[in-house]
């Protein structure tokens, strides 16, 4: 982590429910790839922002960016998550629980396109999407996060800058290809008025005109 980004991270006290939920990754040896704190503070102010009532999550590990998300939402409001694994989904409702947000998710387990597609033929629309999965499937996230989109939906993709490799001419693999490809479709897309931050790993958003 760059000092900006640790000095940043250092002006916030520690927050009990994000807390428990990192530990609970680390204790049940899944990756440490949740968003970062900083993405996680914006994503909350995003979702408040936006007044969304609905949100599809495409990736859940363990609740982190569940419960930022989730924090953001109006009364009433309901967060979709989708993962492949059930005990990944598991965690992530234990610790979705543990904060009091548990009423406010469902959860999808199994590949997340084809969850997209039962969303999508349940002619459901959302108000907010945000896509931290594996990166081969970013160009078909984006694709259907448009399609279940209502008017001014917010489209937030993170680690798009993949520690480097992006902007490496020399890498070219399958994922690295993948993330160009949605960071140049969030750019120049006409139905998306977009930005992209270059901090902690990257965060592309987007909202559907």
């Amino acid at each position: 982590m760059l000092l900006n980004e640790q000095y940043v991270d250092s002006l916030y006290g520690a927050d009990a429910d994000l807390e428990r939920a990192k530990a609970g990754i680390a204790a049940n040896g899944m990756p440490d790839i949740s968003v970062a704190d900083g993405y996680g503070r914006l994503l909350t102010m995003l979702v408040s922002l936006s007044k969304a009532d609905n949100i599809v999550e495409i990736g859940a590990l363990g609740g982190y960016s569940g419960i930022c998300l989730a924090r953001g939402l109006r009364e009433g409001g309901k967060l979709v998550s989708l993962e492949l694994l059930q005990n990944y989904a598991d965690l992530a409702k234990v610790h979705m629980e543990a904060a009091g947000l548990g009423d406010k998710v469902e959860y999808m387990v199994g590949d997340a396109k084809q969850s997209l597609e039962v969303l999508k033929s349940a002619g459901r629309k959302f108000d907010f999407f945000f896509i931290d999965a594996d990166k081969e499937g970013y160009p078909i996230y984006l694709d259907y996060a448009i399609a279940l989109a209502n008017p001014g939906a917010i489209i937030v993709g993170d680690n798009i800058l993949l520690r480097g490799r992006t902007t490496d001419p020399a890498k070219e693999g399958p994922s690295v290809r993948a993330v160009r490809f949605f960071n140049e479709t969030i750019a120049s897309d006409e139905r998306l008025q977009s930005t992209v931050l270059p901090g902690y790993d990257g965060l592309a958003i987007a909202i559907v005109k």
